[in-house]
């Protein structure tokens, strides 16, 4: 039978993990009991570099079960980091993995049918949500607009799937390969290319701690995301100044008839207006230009994307 990991990534979950811890070795244990899955696999717990005590109850459950296991990185380096840590420290030990975040929004009762699909020759299943109906409005909107972004700037990504999903162990040695400093999982995962699958499910509210995704967050998990795989905001700067180009020479025929047949007052507020849309284009473009530029500089220094502490077995 193979052997399935599960990559629970954590920063500052102390209130969320015993529920966690026992929901998950539950699950697990019910996996194995059906024939699904090897009696060898197992939980690994990432610490992000948490200020609580979320390594403690990492490592006083590993004491007492030992299919949790513990991987702590040296310092925060962010969800996207912790979870490429565990599912690359993973697959070498297992046959297939399932990510999963430590909140338990996703739903963990459709482990049975990921399985099955892998087992139907999946390389990756997708868990895809349903409804958001767990989200606010303002959450949701944001939320669909993203994808709905990502997929207008040539990003390939699965609708409303975050970071649950299930990988076999040719398409982790695969996405081992992909060592981009600017990371976006979501969207490396759909170009390994191999066979996939969706499982959908409800997601579930929060029923402890914090969300660890605040606005500010997700608009900077957009911005990686997009600037990451697409090149098109870069040509889209191209257009608008074509067509700031066209208005302009618009706004100079108007401004000559009016001068020829009108009375023009001097200081022309049109002129301020013109000169104001200039230059904010002018800033965004050399903004969002930067941006590219500081990603080609932070991936040629080389630097490792994390360090492993400890790690408990």
């Amino acid at each position: 039978m193979d052997i399935l990991s599960i990559i629970v990534p954590c920063y500052n979950e102390e209130e969320m993990l015993p529920i966690t811890f026992e929901s998950l070795r539950n699950k697990l244990s019910d996996l194995i009991s059906k024939g699904k899955i090897s009696p060898d696999s197992f939980l690994l717990f990432v610490d992000d570099g948490s200020k609580d005590k979320t390594w403690e109850l990492i490592e006083n459950e590993n004491k007492i079960h030992k299919e949790v296991r513990g991987l702590k990185l040296a310092g925060n380096v962010g969800h996207q980091f912790a979870l490429t840590a565990g599912l690359n420290f993973a697959k070498d030990i297992c046959d297939m993995s399932i990510s999963i975040d430590a909140d338990l929004q996703d739903d963990i009762e459709v482990f049975d049918e990921m399985v099955d699909l892998y087992h139907e020759g999946n390389d990756i299943v997708y868990g895809v949500r349903n409804k958001r109906k767990t989200d606010t409005f303002f959450k949701r909107f944001t939320a669909q607009s993203f994808y709905k972004l990502m997929n207008f700037f040539g990003a390939k990504t699965i609708y409303n799937h975050a970071d649950f999903r299930l990988m076999s162990k040719r398409a982790l040695e695969q996405f081992y390969k992909y060592k981009e400093e600017n990371l976006y999982i979501r969207g490396i995962v759909p170009l390994i290319g191999y066979k996939t699958a969706c499982v959908y499910y409800d997601r579930k509210v929060r029923v402890a701690g914090e969300s660890k995704y605040p606005l500010k967050k997700m608009l900077a998990l957009a911005i990686e995301g997009i600037t990451s795989f697409s090149v098109k905001p870069i040509r889209y700067i191209i257009l608008l100044g074509v067509i700031s180009v066209f208005l302009s020479m618009a706004a100079l025929i108007y401004a000559l008839i009016s001068f020829i047949f009108l009375t023009v007052e001097p200081g022309w507020t049109s002129l301020i207006v013109s000169i104001w849309f200039l230059g904010g284009v002018q800033l965004i473009s050399i903004g969002l230009i930067g941006e590219y530029i500081g990603k080609i500089y932070m991936e040629v220094k080389g630097r490792p994307r994390y360090n492993i502490d400890k790690y408990i077995e």
